[in-house]
């Protein structure tokens, strides 16, 4: 991002914090216990302890990994060489989301997790260790990365975790068939509208009424944007949730009319 696109972000995100609202600006009770069970649960957990362990100790790693980048390319750092830290540091969600990633894998209990786009794997983390009993299927496109973040789970003593590695576009079609039932997606690693249009039409047939959908960064750039409306207007989407940063999507029969909720995280 240049300084220019950094000061539109910047007022898109102040807009959005002025504008959005809270749990109780929602009419719908199933996005009230979202709000209100979700959103506002700041408890502590085991699991968040040591995965922040494990982010602290690759904040201050001075490892170098040689990257692959198959998407829109990191907001901040470049180059085919970077330092592990400077991955944790820009391209990794904040505690905050990986948290709430956990707490939604407890409140909405899926069997079969996908993820696109691993990084270092501290998202797939805090999804795994929220159910044991879970599969989380994890993409990465850089196989370095991959690597690294094979060994950042085994640190974390996480075995219900499959990773595959490889361009989303090619591998992705396998991986869908290979999961028995899609009941979460978090769709994290190509930022361009086109793309994230493809992966959200791609995982369409297997979705169910219990599916959730997690974009990340939807209001990263206009494109981002377009892309975000257009999976809100798609016929199939009944329920929308815009917390800024990421985007959730679901598909509930019983929803009528659909619902686009902005709420404050």
């Amino acid at each position: 991002m240049n300084r220019k696109d950094q000061w539109q972000f910047a007022k898109k995100y102040i807009r959005y914090r002025f504008g959005a609202g809270n749990r109780h600006d929602v009419h719908s009770p199933f996005v009230y216990a979202i709000a209100d069970q979700l959103l506002r649960d700041h408890r502590p957990r085991p699991a968040f302890k040591q995965v922040e362990a494990l982010r602290k100790r690759l904040l201050a790693s001075t490892a170098t990994v040689n990257v692959t980048d198959l998407g829109a390319g990191s907001l901040v750092s470049g180059g085919t060489v970077r330092r592990i830290s400077d991955i944790t540091k820009y391209a990794a969600k904040p505690p905050k989301y990986g948290q709430f990633f956990y707490r939604a894998a407890e409140y909405f209990k899926p069997a079969y997790l996908l993820e696109l786009g691993t990084s270092m794997g501290l998202s797939t983390a805090y999804m795994a260790s929220a159910n044991p009993q879970a599969s989380v299927t994890t993409i990465e496109g850089c196989p370095n990365i991959a690597k690294q973040a094979g060994e950042n789970f085994a640190s974390l003593g996480l075995q219900n975790i499959r990773q595959v590695t490889g361009n989303f576009d090619h591998v992705l079609p396998e991986v869908l068939a290979s999961i028995p039932s899609l009941d979460w997606v978090f769709i994290d690693g190509n930022h361009r509208a086109a793309p994230t249009i493809a992966y959200f039409e791609a995982c369409l047939p297997r979705v169910h009424n219990d599916t959730l959908l997690i974009f990340d960064d939807i209001h990263w750039t206009e494109d981002m944007e377009q892309a975000w409306e257009h999976i809100k207007d798609h016929p199939a989407v009944t329920v929308t949730i815009d917390l800024f940063f990421i985007g959730l999507v679901f598909f509930k029969n019983d929803v009528k009319v659909k619902q686009h909720y902005t709420l404050k995280y």
